[in-house]
């Protein structure tokens, strides 16, 4: 039997999922509208991919933009909603559950409103158990596929009529960007239903246990929380953190530089530095934190790994939220000891984030994949 969310799983939600949405993943406050909204309407299911028949349809609900307080979006639940019904329309079958893209501050929680209404299963799966940029990277290894899927995005600034309904066909690859282009019409975010799969492929390709793993450390956060006061409440949280995540804290210090700036592909690009001279280090933004380097340029941590900045006292900050002087502790969770999805474990998903991020990512994720399995030999 699947677990019913209720009240008390929403912040849970919202807080494990702001530590995995690795300086993006949205908003804690649209995660918590989304989803006591969801349960105080309905009964959203939490299920396993073994509820599920093989054949049932599963989509992938997800919020695409970049929406770190620069540019006037609006989101409403409905939104989430309507664009699973022009899912079901346009496939003509009904989707049975509802996976997400990626954990983050709202998207942990995409799903939960379709399912209090449209009675979809709310899928422990997801794309990326962290936020990443581009959707192809949740995209369960459907990125390179010539074959045809459906997209549909919903939502918009509706007093600067803005407000947008789409429905798009075609290889993942090419009609991606276009609903990147209509979250920056719309005002930079925007509510997707995308990419219908069997259950089947979502069993062999996703990154199940997401969702959990998102409850599970947001309930060790809380519990922390109520540990203490002060100085020890903080240490007890950061600890917490880690403990759950099995990460570490890779580097703490002030943040001497940020030149970060909004692109009208509806992607946040630049670079964090913390720290100076030779105990400097730099973090790769585009949207999230793709990646660390040493002062000397050599490697720390590069995405698929978790890479978050806490604040001093343990609570997750995003990109928008840094700024110079701020002392942050950068939370570094390797991609070893967490479930990879088939997106991103594809290379097709990482030459654009390259480009528009001037550094190398795809050579250090396949150089370690490439050493598992000469160990495994």
């Amino acid at each position: 039997m699947g677990r019913i969310l209720t009240e008390k799983d929403v912040e849970p939600a919202v807080r494990g999922g702001s530590v995995y949405a690795a300086g993006g993943g949205g908003w804690a406050d649209h995660g918590r509208m989304l989803g006591l909204a969801a349960v105080r309407i309905g009964k959203p299911e939490l299920v396993t991919v073994d509820e599920l028949d093989k054949n049932d349809w599963v989509a992938t609900a997800a919020a695409i933009g970049a929406p770190a307080g620069t540019t006037a979006w609006e989101m409403q639940g409905v939104d989430y909603v309507n664009a699973v019904r022009l899912l079901q329309e346009a496939l003509g079958e009904t989707i049975t559950a509802l996976m997400v893209g990626q954990n983050g501050r709202s998207s942990t929680l995409n799903g939960w409103l379709p399912s209090a209404i449209l009675g979809t299963k709310v899928l422990d799966a997801v794309g990326d158990i962290r936020a990443h940029p581009t959707g192809d990277m949740g995209s369960i290894g459907l990125a390179a596929s010539p074959e045809a899927t459906i997209q549909t995005a919903v939502g918009g600034n509706r007093a600067d009529n803005r407000y947008i309904e789409l429905v798009v066909r075609g290889a993942t690859a090419k009609v991606s960007p276009i609903l990147r282009t209509a979250s920056d019409m719309s005002g930079g975010f925007i509510a997707s239903a995308r990419n219908p799969v069997r259950a089947s492929y979502v069993r062999k390709n996703a990154a199940l246990g997401g969702i959990s793993m998102a409850l599970s450390l947001g309930e060790a956060i809380l519990a922390a929380e109520g540990k203490g006061s002060g100085r020890g409440s903080a240490t007890a949280v950061i600890d917490a953190i880690c403990k759950a995540t099995g990460g570490h804290i890779a580097v703490s210090g002030r943040i001497a530089k940020k030149d970060v700036v909004y692109t009208n592909a509806a992607f946040d690009i630049g670079t964090v530095v913390i720290g100076a001279g030779d105990k400097a280090v730099t973090l790769h933004v585009m949207n999230e934190y793709m990646a660390i380097d040493d002062a000397g340029g050599a490697r720390l941590a590069t995405f698929p790994d978790v890479i978050t900045t806490l604040d001093k006292d343990g609570e997750p900050l995003s990109v928008g939220q840094l700024s110079v002087g701020m002392t942050v502790h950068v939370l570094h969770v390797p991609k070893a000891i967490i479930p990879l999805s088939a997106g991103v474990l594809d290379p097709s998903v990482y030459p654009p984030v390259e480009a528009a991020m001037g550094i190398e990512i795809a050579r250090y994720v396949f150089a370690d994949e490439a050493k598992k399995k000469r160990k495994k030999k």
